[in-house]
């Protein structure tokens, strides 16, 4: 697979639309997953996965491999999730958003274990921006600290810390999910 993801970058990059459509195909549910895990809305996360192809193929030709495609393709995605957010952002409160996100959440669900999945995600999205992005490389991705750092362009140490750091946060933020909240 990864040949193939090979060629198809390299033709990709030299303007082959059909390379460009495979590497995009290959890709888009990553796309779509972390955009999803990171804003918690499945319309707004298609929003942002349509948003990222479009990205890719404005910069696709600016791809040197400084990194591994995959994490330049994250770092896309996250770039991405964040300027959407801040777009939504401005013209409401952070808590109605988080309040119509719980709403819509404990509509959807039945299952006990999916009820605490979608409160534990919900409770992600509340964390800091960076750290947020390190949760849901690391956790929702499977990455590595290393990979995610790499992502992420800050340190492995970086990363571990703001693992650490969201542990701390959700703790509290699941024990009293009323009260607690942490600006962004």
């Amino acid at each position: 697979m990864e040949e193939i993801e090979d060629a198809n970058l390299v033709l990709a990059r030299n303007g082959d639309r059909s390379a460009f459509a495979r590497l995009v195909e290959m890709h888009y549910e990553m796309f779509f997953r972390v955009a999803h895990r990171h804003l918690g809305n499945r319309a707004d996360a298609e929003d942002v996965a349509q948003e990222v192809c479009v990205r890719l193929g404005r910069s696709i030709r600016t791809f040197r491999g400084e990194c591994s495609l995959a994490s330049w393709l994250y770092r896309l995605v996250i770039n991405a999730a964040c300027d959407h957010q801040r777009k939504a952002m401005r013209g409401r409160q952070l808590s109605e958003a988080v309040s119509a996100e719980h709403t819509i959440s404990a509509g959807q669900n039945s299952d006990g274990d999916d009820e605490a999945a979608d409160r534990l995600w919900e409770a992600v999205r509340m964390l800091p921006d960076k750290t947020r992005q390190a949760v849901v490389l690391v956790y929702s991705e499977g990455l590595s600290h290393l990979k995610a750092a790499e992502a992420l362009e800050c340190s492995e140490t970086t990363v571990s810390w703001h693992i650490h750091d969201a542990k701390k946060k959700l703790r509290v933020l699941l024990a009293e999910p009323e009260s607690a909240t942490y600006a962004r």
